[in-house]
């Protein structure tokens, strides 16, 4: 019996959540409460731009800000619930074992409890004492009586101790039920909300002049801020040897994400739309000089080195690579990411890919890339 329960408690430490997995939780609860915090702050200037005069152009901003703040919420919504659910799942699986283990262990303490009755009942104790042949005999036999009540009281012990680890479990299990009905529910208000702020910003750029929707930039504030992370990496790659066979004269390229379509050529930027769950690969072999994390949409932004040569990759959900990692032509360095497409407010999964010659006064084209 010692033996069936320790192998029981030790499958359950087995089963136990890792500390690995505690930080994990604990990273993605905070991520939560940081867009929770920045989609409040969002509202409160949506609600200051509809009760004032402002542009339309601001507006459909705000939403498209709103819109992308909420989706990165559901998406971390929905893993916290999955999370949850093997939680739960291996919380079902431990009741369920500690639940046989106190049935085993009652079981035996009936047992035991029904032989000591017998015993006292026919008075076999002082029979089994005063029965021995020798002084050494009577000693042995007073130790084996002390060690089967030993025994008794340390299976008593464990029944009671597992009984309650069973109830601290099912307590436990009861919890997580409520925290996942909690966050479904949750999820359905942000997603009911999302849907609202998207009708609104469809009909306000249905209302929107020609003049306000050419002044519409999609890509303005990335395409910034690209071109500022790029100015200060033309610093950290200049004599840079990592694929170094890269040149204004290269083409022939696969698109950077797989089964992906440009939607959009600008000079030495592409617009590139993918699937769910595409793989966003690096366009030639290289180094990996900066990972950059957008910390309102928690997406990140790659670059890679390819000699002078910098290949940018905005807009990513995951990323398999890290700072100054070697990686080959074609090899995956993250999964394509959504974005929210100001002209219709729909959510399309799109990067932003670029590419930048070491001299700034030098303009690549992209689309020569992919020809």
């Amino acid at each position: 019996m010692r033996k069936l329960l320790t192998l029981i408690l030790l499958t359950i430490a087995t089963l136990c959540p890792q500390p690995l997995k505690a930080q994990s939780e604990a990273a993605l609860r905070k991520t939560i409460d940081n867009l929770e915090a920045s989609i409040e702050r969002e509202e409160k200037e949506l609600a200051r731009l509809k009760k004032s005069k402002t542009s339309k152009q601001q507006l459909v901003n705000s939403l498209a800000r709103q819109i992308e703040k909420r989706n990165a919420l559901i998406a971390a919504r929905d893993k916290q619930i999955k999370q949850l659910g093997q939680d739960i799942s291996a919380a079902e699986q431990r009741v369920g074992e500690l639940s046989l283990s106190v049935a085993q262990l009652e079981s035996s303490c009936e047992a035991m409890a029904r032989e000591a009755y017998r015993n006292y009942r026919k008075n076999n104790t002082l029979a089994y004492i005063f029965s021995s042949s020798s002084t050494d005999d009577f000693a042995r036999r007073i130790a084996s009586l002390r060690s089967a009540t030993k025994y008794r009281k340390e299976q008593i012990a464990q029944l009671t101790s597992t009984r309650d680890a069973v109830q601290k479990e099912r307590q436990a299990l009861a919890a997580k039920r409520e925290e996942v009905a909690l966050a479904k529910k949750k999820l359905d208000k942000q997603r009911a909300k999302m849907r609202e702020e998207r009708d609104l910003a469809k009909a306000t750029i249905r209302k929107m002049t020609k003049q306000e929707k050419s002044v519409q930039a999609s890509m303005a504030e990335h395409e910034k801020r690209l071109s500022t992370a790029i100015a200060e990496l033309r610093k950290i790659t200049k004599g840079n040897k990592s694929g170094g066979s890269f040149s204004t004269t290269t083409k022939g390229l696969k698109l950077p994400v797989a089964g992906g379509r440009v939607v959009r050529y600008n000079a030495n930027t592409a617009e590139i739309v993918g699937s769910k769950g595409a793989s966003v690969n690096s366009i030639y072999e290289g180094k990996v000089v900066r990972i950059s994390r957008n910390k309102i949409n928690n997406k990140y932004d790659v670059y890679i080195a390819h000699g002078e040569y910098i290949s940018s990759y905005a807009n990513l959900s995951e990323v398999c690579v890290k700072r100054d990692d070697n990686v080959l032509k074609n090899q995956k360095i993250g999964t394509i990411a959504t974005m929210v497409n100001p002209a219709t407010m729909d959510l399309e999964y799109k990067i932003l890919f670029a590419i930048h010659s070491p001299n700034p006064k030098v303009t690549m084209k992209a689309s020569n890339l992919f020809k």
